[in-house]
């Protein structure tokens, strides 16, 4: 049976603080949503760019999965170039 995907257990995994996990899980996420409306919409890297007012490498840097010096701003500026909008839910930790 697969473990589900939680910031404890990712951090555990990497050795690495539950806090930084948490944002990878959600740049992640975030990632995901923007790679799925932009094949949808047929907008190019390029296109995602001028948008998001960010260089075309760096775009094509965080769609192929790229997280390393990858802030959550530059990841909501594509979200927004996208034409979508992020929803935060929080919840109690079992």
């Amino acid at each position: 049976m697969k473990k589900k995907l939680t910031p404890i257990n990712l951090a555990k995994t990497l050795n690495i603080s539950p806090a930084r996990s948490m944002e990878a899980i959600i740049k992640a996420q975030l990632i995901l949503g923007i790679d799925k409306e932009i094949k949808k919409s047929k907008i190019t890297h390029e296109e995602l760019a001028k948008k998001s007012k960010l260089a075309r490498s760096t775009v094509t840097g965080i769609l192929s999965g790229s997280l390393q010096k990858i802030t959550i701003d530059r990841v909501l500026k594509l979200v927004d170039a996208a034409g979508l909008i992020a929803e935060v839910r929080i919840k109690k930790a079992a």
